[in-house]
């Protein structure tokens, strides 16, 4: 026959409150370190990120000013260029020195304003890379620390 098991001779392994205490004030340190962690990587990560915001918003307004320069150098150029081509033309003597005048004055003007958009062009893909500049290497800088993580 069989033992028939009552109440009395069931045996519960004991339980210990202070192992599982010990283990779960362990976990949640360990989850606390963690999230310090987390948070001073977040917080350094979002200081670069506005220094680099910032120094291309300098660097865009110096820019911009290096643009605006370049702009009032043309404009004043061709504007003197057009005073002069009028008094030329208020000098002329005859139809057909007006017409060659006004020539030469549109194929001169034609090759300035291709000499001024390279040069425009030379001064504003300056500025980008200057303004982007700081930004792409806070972007390839958290990529790498993500890659290393």
């Amino acid at each position: 026959m069989a033992k028939i098991k009552t109440a009395d001779t069931i045996e519960f392994p004991a339980f210990d409150a202070t192992k599982a205490a010990d283990q779960f004030r362990a976990f949640a340190e360990k989850g606390v370190e963690q999230s310090k962690e987390v948070y001073a990587k977040m917080k350094d990560g979002a200081e670069e990120a506005q220094k680099a915001i910032e120094t291309s918003f300098e660097t865009a307004k110096s820019a911009g000013s290096e643009v605006s320069l370049a702009m009032i150098s043309a404009l004043r150029a061709n504007t003197e260029a057009g005073f002069a081509h009028v008094e030329k033309l208020i000098g002329a003597g005859s139809l057909a020195e007006v017409v060659e005048l006004q020539s030469a004055f549109f194929r001169a003007q034609a090759e300035k304003f291709a000499d001024q958009a390279k040069d425009m062009q030379a001064v504003a893909t300056k500025a980008a890379e200057q303004v982007s500049a700081p930004v792409k290497t806070a972007f390839d800088k958290a990529m790498q620390e993500i890659k290393a993580a």
